[in-house]
């Protein structure tokens, strides 16, 4: 789903202010997220994303019963347009500055003391896009290289499955980021809600390890996280084996952005080959 198709959704689906043509466009990525007046319109990339989205809007609800800073739904349920689940949100103020990796801990803290809600989460499934990412990649990528992502990511699956915690399993954000984390004038609030899994907590604090090893996170700005959450993640026997496993959801999920994008097909081909050498210095840039 590229800006246009997105845009027609928008468009078709009436619920902005304004013409489809004057929103914002705020991201592309699993969703194409849309901006104007008061109200946030994300757009999903295909029919197979609607129960995600409905969860998504339940997971809004419970957290604001349980007083959590996070986005807020402006409709109960989402809709269905042209095969494309469509949720509506509260938009936020501006934010003040950036978000923070301690930011980020502060809210994790608060998640991660909550018990579970009165539905059920699934578990945290990192690896389960897997498939659906390599297939929309289609030819656009080397056959090859999917067939060793594929084979790389049910290593790390059966692997996963036998870890044992160090912290109690329960409600986890899932794809634990700063750029997921909004800092308005009263302070941080957890976005893009889509991911909340129950599963390890550990889950949420390896993400950062990652952005530190991989994107060129400063250690420091690491070490505040670390220091802010109260535990590094990096003491567990555990860090190193889901830490391999979201690099592999990671690299796949570039490749469904590569049929239209040279730039996504180069970075696609920069992880897969990072992966293939075993040389974690590479640097990988966001996308």
């Amino acid at each position: 789903m590229d800006e246009a198709r997105a845009r027609e959704v928008l468009a078709s689906a009436r619920v902005l202010p304004g013409p489809a043509r004057d929103a914002r466009l705020l991201a592309l990525g699993e969703n194409a997220v849309f901006a104007a007046g008061d109200l946030v319109v994300k757009v999903g990339r295909d029919a197979e994303l609607l129960d995600r989205a409905r969860r998504e809007l339940d997971i809004a609800l419970w957290l604001a019963g349980a007083g959590v800073p996070a986005v807020r739904a402006a409709e109960p349920e989402p809709r269905l347009v042209g095969r494309h689940p469509v949720t509506v949100w509260h938009r936020l103020p501006d934010p003040v500055r950036d978000a923070e990796p301690r930011d980020l801990a502060a809210l994790l803290r608060v998640v991660h003391a909550l018990p579970l809600p009165p539905f059920p989460l699934p578990p945290r499934e990192l690896l389960g896009g897997v498939e659906r990412w390599l297939r929309l990649a289609g030819d656009a990528i080397d056959p090859a290289d999917a067939a060793y992502l594929r084979e790389r990511r049910d290593g790390f699956a059966a692997a996963a499955a036998a870890l044992t915690p160090r912290l109690t399993p329960g409600p986890i954000h899932g794809d634990a980021l700063p750029r997921n984390v909004h800092v308005g004038p009263e302070g941080p609030v957890l976005v893009d809600l889509e991911t909340f899994s129950c599963d390890l907590r550990e889950h949420d604090l390896v993400v950062m390890v990652l952005s530190r090893d991989r994107y060129g996170l400063p250690a420091a700005a690491y070490d505040g996280f670390a220091e802010a959450y109260g535990w590094d993640v990096r003491e567990w026997e555990g860090c190193s084996l889901l830490r391999g496993a979201r690099e592999t959801a990671s690299c796949a999920w570039v490749a469904q952005h590569a049929p239209g994008s040279p730039g996504a097909s180069a970075e696609f081909r920069r992880r897969v080959a990072s992966l293939r050498d075993g040389d974690e210095t590479v640097r990988w840039f966001s996308f």
